[in-house]
């Protein structure tokens, strides 16, 4: 009795915005799987949230729902829009794959929304078949020579030349991008941004640079871009 009830209750609900309840329901259960395979395509060999995943699994669905909540209605679509507007996103910025991913979802979101089913699974497996295929492409990977190096000196030493010779042995550039004392003012931290030559030790380097520095504090870590510190 409740369940029928129910039912009814679903079948006026959907009649009211002019959709069957088996289209809904269709149109839902599409959004579901395809949000799971985007998930799933943007966490293939990649670190992200659990967060972010479910939020990619789920967007879909909700922009089917609100789509099809419009569905036509001018007056709608401009009240869904103004409230939409009043909603402020207080998240970390993402990185342009991440971007990528959110609007994928969204995209296919539409699709369901309007009936697409079919477009919406297929351009799914095209997106997330050339997501994946990309990874494998030595297309804009990063230099694992270009490397961050933080150096800390005593104040005696001149530090606009005294690693001048030993950044000529191992490296083809080297730019001093920051100078900080520390230490009360007894010593300099500086940041350099430098490419090691192929085929050099980095431990060398560092042995090299140890002699010179009277073995104080050294750093020598991979250039990161602000998008490895995002999500």
């Amino acid at each position: 009795m409740v369940l029928n009830e129910l039912y009814l209750n679903a079948a006026d609900l959907t009649s009211s915005i002019g959709i069957s309840t088996g289209k809904f329901a269709g149109c839902t259960i599409v959004s579901l799987i395809v949000g799971a395979m985007i998930a799933a395509a943007f966490c293939f060999k990649q670190h992200k949230t659990k967060s972010f995943l479910t939020t990619l699994a789920l967007l879909p669905m909700i922009v089917q729902v609100v789509i099809m909540l419009v569905n036509g209605n001018l007056g709608t679509g401009v009240a869904v829009a103004g409230a939409f507007s009043l909603v402020r996103f207080r998240s970390i910025q993402g990185s342009a794959k991440d971007i990528l991913a959110i609007f994928l979802a969204m995209a296919v979101g539409i699709a369901t929304g309007t009936g697409h089913l079919v477009l919406a699974v297929v351009f799914t497996l095209i997106v997330g078949a050339l997501n994946i295929g990309y990874l494998y492409v030595p297309f804009g990977d990063d230099d694992e020579t270009e490397k961050v190096l933080t150096i800390t000196i005593p104040e005696s030493l001149d530090y606009s030349h005294v690693f001048d010779d030993i950044f000529r042995q191992f490296t083809s550039k080297a730019t001093l991008e920051q100078v900080k004392t520390t230490n009360m003012g007894s010593l300099f931290k500086l940041k350099y941004n430098i490419t090691l030559l192929k085929g050099v030790s980095e431990k060398v380097f560092i042995d090299e640079l140890r002699v010179r520095n009277g073995n104080l504090e050294i750093l020598c870590s991979r250039r990161m871009s602000d998008s490895d510190r995002l999500l």
